[in-house]
């Protein structure tokens, strides 16, 4: 039985859900000299499908252009404010008023952040945070907001003492108790989730030499074991969130849902940016997309659709520091795309025909006669087949029982053919959707019918 639980647990990152699956937004940075206005801006948002955006402020013209579209948004208090926000509740409620109340429902405000990054914030802003967050969640009260809008405040990584392995994540000593604790209590308390920034980029521009490529970018690999808890990870976004899972249940929070509310990958460095580059930010963020819009939490919470905010919409100019800082968006400042990724779940229907992306590229199908089958790839190894076969088999729902002993397709008795059969009973029953026959790599789509033995594959159920 735990071999079972551990091989489902392996495949439920890289096996597509048939559920609504996660959902995908982007940050609007406006640090720049030549970003269109806050009208065309929505237009743009819309005409890509883009449902949730997050601010860095409470812009009127964004507010302000956003209404009627109905597209969910969350906006910032900016660290500046935070001291004001926690000393006097007075403050937070005419904030609330001037940013909030005044436009919403017709702008569908979300979310409120409470400052970004505070415990890095070279102002020394932590202490004002928690009477922040909950002066501005009194305020939402007040005005009976509450239920609809949720306050919390994006942390980064850094907050963390440990996040490797992943099921060694603890949070920083020095912050646990005076704030994080208080701080988890009060978004399990009014019902919100934690947002966290996560960037395996600069994870990865630091450990080139130890942390693959294909890891770090969602493509195909052998995955990396955590000696801790033996979980196997396919990539390293899904390890460092885990790592913050792992915080939370020490600190027994453990239900506590997260939202990554930055991530994201830079199409241009410099030289020293090691892994800076349009092809690398193209499958970054084209594989993260496929990868939450289809469902599935991580491996240590299988279940757990997440939310994710891509940094950024558009390259901002003005952003100080390298390079890569001025080169994390989406488009140009000129709408156009940097470069192309499927951003909603329709887009991504469009894509039938292209490599899913984690498979490294490998599966290009045409399925223009309307029938495919799948079947599972010999040559990968007994682990990743058997944990497929489980999946397909236990959680997947598949009709494993022609496999069984004395039955049709029992024969030949190889891991290869009953995997096979596993997998494209799965495929066929969930219609053929995109993502389907993946199980972490170890399965690809072929257009002839496939038969093992004296046994057929079904073509649909």
């Amino acid at each position: 039985m735990e071999v079972l639980k551990m091989s489902l647990l392996l495949l439920l990152f890289s096996v597509f859900s048939t559920a609504d699956g996660g959902a995908v937004g982007i940050n609007y940075g406006q640090k720049a000299d030549n970003l269109p206005s806050a009208t065309k801006v929505v237009q743009l948002l819309k005409s890509q499908g883009i449902d949730r955006v997050k601010i860095y402020d409470s812009n009127p013209s964004v507010l302000k252009a956003l209404s009627g579209s109905g597209i969910k948004i969350t906006i910032n208090l900016p660290n500046e404010l935070l001291s004001s926000a926690a000393r006097r509740p007075s403050f937070a409620y005419s904030w609330v008023l001037k940013n909030v109340v005044a436009y919403h429902p017709s702008t569908a405000i979300e979310a409120i952040a409470i400052g970004n990054e505070v415990f890095v914030d070279t102002h020394n802003t932590t202490g004002f945070l928690i009477p922040a967050m909950y002066n501005i969640h009194n305020a939402l009260v007040k005005y009976k907001l509450d239920s609809a809008i949720k306050v919390s405040s994006p942390i980064a990584l850094t907050a963390l003492q440990n996040s490797y392995p992943s099921s060694a994540g603890s949070f920083r000593s020095d912050l646990t108790e005076p704030v994080i604790k208080p701080m988890l209590e009060f978004l399990k308390r009014t019902g919100s989730s934690l947002m966290v920034n996560i960037y395996p980029f600069f994870a990865y521009e630091s450990n080139a030499d130890v942390i693959s490529p294909d890891y770090a970018l969602f493509r195909q690999n052998a995955g990396v074991v955590d000696a801790g808890s033996g979980l196997r990870y396919f990539s390293l976004f899904d390890a460092q969130i885990d790592a913050v899972f792992a915080a939370l249940k020490a600190l027994k929070y453990d239900d506590l849902p997260v939202t990554v509310s930055e991530t994201g990958w830079p199409s241009k460095g410099d030289s020293n940016e090691i892994g800076a580059s349009m092809e690398n930010a193209a499958a970054y963020n084209g594989n993260l997309i496929r990868r939450v819009l289809t469902g599935g939490g991580t491996p240590l919470r299988p279940h757990a659709d997440l939310t994710v905010f891509l940094f950024a919409l558009f390259n901002e100019n003005k952003k100080p520091g390298p390079t890569s800082e001025r080169n994390f968006g989406l488009f140009y400042p000129d709408e156009k795309k940097v470069y192309d990724v499927p951003l909603t779940a329709e887009e991504l229907k469009k894509h039938r025909d292209v490599p899913s992306p984690v498979s490294g590229g490998e599966q290009r199908v045409s399925t223009a006669n309307g029938q495919t089958w799948c079947v599972a790839k010999g040559d990968l190894g007994k682990d990743k087949l058997q944990a497929g076969l489980d999946y397909a088999c236990g959680e997947g729902g598949a009709d494993c029982h022609p496999i069984q002993p004395g039955s049709t397709c029992f024969d030949p008795n190889t891991l290869e053919a009953h995997a096979s059969f596993a997998f494209n009973s799965y495929y066929q029953k969930k219609g053929r959707a995109i993502g389907t026959c993946f199980f972490g790599g170890a399965a690809y789509i072929v257009t002839q019918q496939p038969k093992y033995g004296k046994c057929e594959f079904p073509t649909g159920y």
